[in-house]
């Protein structure tokens, strides 16, 4: 380990020299504890990073001037749809996809690195439970449909296939994580192909440049953003292990979407049958301020352009047909072959530019006392993943529904959305609609037929409670099966073992 002088040398060489500050207070545990942390890191390196960390936030934010010119839309060319257009055209996707599946050439990688902060809880956010009648987790959704996915390639194409799950967590997330998937049996899916892998940390630094202490022992540290996936995958031989495994192709998502579908065979074949190197699933703005990226061209390249990026004017530009000109809304669900994964991780991340985030960092004050912050302090630098879209050779979009696809579990219920109500009401008001479709019909306590339409807007919540496991659908089909003709009542859960009791009952 390197010593104290060595340490505090390259910290004052950094100019953070403050991060000792409190060393004759410490006892030898925690002394060594802080050494640890602080002794891998370059003093150049950390000097540049708190510098440039103070120089980006102090720029006035808001659109960024001259953007309207550089702008442009997708093209049609490069975009393909899950609903509209010619249904040939998504049949021969699916199937390629499911064909590339079976072949075990299909990996999915999950991006569960941040804090569960704006949830308000203390654990990673694939724990959380939305209050499903299950009571499934987010983890277990997601294991569940990677199963059924397997199973259905398997299936069509006569063969025992694999899909890889890798899990890039972080140092707040790591460890819970592992013990979770340990203490739930790897939700049955063979432990070694579910492959855990960390990021690194930055430090928070304070509006002026100076790295914080968030005890008299510790940095305060936080993940590189969800763009530290290619550092990450670089540190831990990721790419080295897929090879290995014959896995060509990955499907990126963030975990806090519960309607991910995972390993999207439609989306995956749409990607390889285009000769895509790169891709991402997209979501219709529901509205022009609607606070998500956009995916458009910036100077003829690939982009992801924030909300904030865009003026007012710009968002609310329309087509010929009516619609938004800039629709294509970011949901974090992207395509790479490994080959691209490889030339980003070789060549291109260090060319990434990092992006402010001002959050309320916990610190020590001069004499030691923890302060939790009431009003941003702090900036957490982050790179993001969609940020190498512009070194494509090849990037396609394609569009799904929102309703079926995307419902972000991002705020506690005390926020007006993107919390555990609407989460949970968007997983069961598809699942009702699939039940429906299927040829079930709900009755109330009083044997009487409910409604088939949602409630209103505002309320949004099905007339009946109807929970599907994804281990007996991945994505509505198969379900005549078990439910055409039936009269069920609400809450009405269909699982592995009620579908056994249903199809007996049908034999």
């Amino acid at each position: 380990m390197a010593s104290e002088a060595d340490v505090r040398a390259g910290l004052q060489r950094a100019g953070q020299g403050h991060l000792l500050r409190f060393w004759a207070e410490l006892g030898p545990e925690p002394r060594a504890a802080l050494l640890t942390e602080l002794a891998p890191l370059d003093p150049d390196a950390l000097r540049e990073h708190c510098a440039s960390a103070a120089e980006a936030c102090a720029r006035a934010p808001g659109p960024t001037p001259g953007l309207a010119e550089r702008l442009r839309p997708l093209s049609p060319e490069s975009m393909g749809s899950a609903s509209c257009g010619d249904p040939e055209a998504r049949r021969r996707w699916e199937e390629e996809g499911f064909r590339q599946i079976a072949l075990s050439k299909v990996a999915v990688l999950l991006l569960a690195g941040g804090q569960g902060t704006r949830l308000g809880v203390t654990y990673p956010k694939g724990m959380y439970q939305v209050g499903l009648p299950s009571g499934k987790t987010l983890y277990q959704l997601q294991a569940e449909r990677i199963r059924r996915v397997e199973q259905l390639a398997g299936e069509r194409h006569g063969t025992h296939c694999t899909v890889p799950w890798y899990i890039m967590t972080s140092e707040f997330t790591l460890g819970p994580t592992a013990r979770f998937f340990k203490e739930h049996d790897f939700f049955h899916l063979d432990p070694a192909n579910v492959v855990l892998f960390e990021q690194r940390m930055l430090p928070a630094v304070t509006f002026d440049g100076k790295a914080i202490l968030e005890r008299k022992d510790k940095v305060a540290m936080a993940p590189d953003g969800n763009g530290g996936l290619y550092r990450a995958l670089a540190d831990h031989q990721v790419l080295e292990d897929m090879e290995r495994r014959g896995v060509e192709f990955v499907h990126v998502y963030c975990v806090d979407n519960i309607l991910v579908r995972l390993a999207d065979p439609m989306f995956i074949g749409f990607c390889v049958l285009r000769g895509a190197d790169c891709g991402a699933k997209v979501v219709e703005k529901a509205y022009a301020e609607e606070p998500v990226g956009v995916v458009c061209l910036v100077d003829g390249v690939p982009q992801v352009v924030e909300y904030s990026e865009i003026s007012p004017e710009i968002a609310g530009l329309r087509g010929a047909d009516g619609g938004l000109l800039y629709s294509a809304g970011n949901m974090c669900n992207h395509f790479f072959t490994r080959g691209f994964l490889q030339r980003v991780t070789r060549e291109f991340e260090p060319l990434l530019k990092p992006h402010v985030a001002v959050k309320k960092v916990p610190y020590v004050d001069e004499e030691g006392n923890l302060v939790k912050p009431l009003k941003p302090n702090g900036i957490k630098m982050e790179k993001f993943v969609f940020d190498v879209f512009q070194f494509a050779k090849n990037f396609v979009a394609f569009e799904v529904s929102r309703e079926e696809e995307f419902s972000p579990l991002k705020n506690a219920d005390s926020a007006a959305r993107d919390n555990p109500s609407t989460a949970r009401r968007a997983l069961l008001t598809q699942h009702h609609q699939w039940a429906l479709q299927a040829g079930a019909r709900f009755l109330d306590a009083r044997g009487a037929q409910l409604p088939e339409q949602p409630g209103l807007p505002q309320n949004g919540d099905p007339p009946a409670i109807c929970e599907i496991s994804p281990l007996v659908s991945y994505s509505g089909e198969g379900l005549e099966a078990y439910l055409r003709g039936r009269e069920l009542w609400s809450p009405f859960i269909l699982d592995e073992d009620q579908a056994i009791v249903l199809r007996s009952q049908e034999a």
